[in-house]
């Protein structure tokens, strides 16, 4: 895909990402934002997200985007980014009327939903998606910032298995334009308030081992967090740090968005792929990263992942069991 040939006669031309915005997804719909305002100066280029945490406020272009969805004219040409349009929220009705529909995503549950679809399930990020479709004469320090920390997000600072030799390499060039890289590191993926650790302490705490110890679960109620005076942007992170507890295979946080309903995210090594299992509930993601929606009691949501997770371990045993046979002397 030549993103400047397909918008070289657009005159508005949008851009957005899925609803709670996280890092690769800001950095991804920010570096677009920059690359296409330099390209194209006589476009009017507009960024239509739900709010990003502070910690991404350091990006070009944070204050540029329009949280608001007001209503307006028809788009040219209109990016949706890190998502199908399902996922957009508030900016899907601009997507949908666009004269061209543009799907740039990494996620493997996302079948593409525009006239041009550039998904590749195999790349780390969005934002390394977009690093390999812009012309690389154009990066300086701020463009490549926005790229950088989509990569580092959504590689967990290149520590997951969706961390390829070309990604490390990837990085490399956009460091080099001289960005405090290790300050964006600790202040936007491990830094945390206060009252983040406390909830995430109470998270923690408050978690429950199942299935032999293989599979956590913790939940936050609204309650909870009307009293610790959090959202969900406070809540990122604690599902990652249930994960990294030893013998743990899958990891599921989930905290209430409503009556009987509760945002669920899921966190695996590789013996579970919980892509498929968010997909089953109308969700999706990645082989080890994956969340989506669910209604009714917290006891009833678990008891319905639990099938679709239970199912999965017994496969994988059954396989060890034949493998472990079929290595036994008669």
């Amino acid at each position: 895909m030549n993103i400047l040939q397909e918008c070289e006669t657009a005159k508005r031309i949008g851009i957005s990402g899925h609803v709670r915005p996280d890092g690769d997804c800001v950095g991804a719909c920010l570096a677009l934002w920059q690359y296409l305002r330099k390209c194209l100066p006589d476009a009017e280029v507009k960024v239509f997200l739900e709010k990003p945490a502070d910690i991404f406020r350091e990006l070009a272009g944070y204050e540029e985007i329009d949280s608001t969805f007001p209503e307006e004219d028809v788009f040219d040409v209109y990016f949706a980014l890190d998502c199908a349009s399902d996922r957009l929220g508030g900016a899907e009705k601009y997507f949908q009327t666009a004269r061209k529909k543009i799907n740039i995503d990494h996620h493997i549950s996302n079948n593409g939903c525009g006239d041009l679809n550039h998904i590749k399930p195999m790349v780390g990020s969005t934002c390394e998606l977009i690093y390999d479709l812009i012309d690389k004469e154009q990066l300086d320090s701020k463009l490549a910032m926005a790229i950088y920390i989509g990569m580092i997000h959504d590689t967990g600072v290149f520590q997951y298995s969706n961390t390829t030799p070309e990604t490390l390499q990837k990085a490399a060039h956009l460091i080099s334009f001289g960005f405090d890289f290790p300050r964006l590191i600790e202040e936007t993926f491990y830094q945390k308030t206060y009252i983040q650790t406390q909830i995430m302490g109470r998270a923690l705490l408050e978690s429950i081992r199942f299935m032999d110890g293989r599979c956590i679960v913790s939940v936050i109620d609204r309650k909870t967090m009307d009293f610790y005076q959090v959202d969900s942007k406070d809540l990122d992170g604690i599902v990652n740090q249930l994960r990294n507890i030893k013998g743990v295979d899958c990891a599921i946080f989930m905290y209430e968005t409503g009556v009987l309903e509760y945002k669920v995210s899921m966190r695996s090594n590789e013996k579970i792929d919980v892509s498929k299992v968010a997909s089953y509930f109308g969700g999706g993601g990645h082989m080890r990263a994956a969340g989506c929606t669910m209604k009714g009691t917290f006891h009833d949501c678990v008891n319905n992942l639990s099938l679709h997770i239970e199912g999965q371990f017994a496969t994988q045993d059954t396989v060890q069991i034949v493998q472990e046979g079929s290595g036994k002397e008669c």
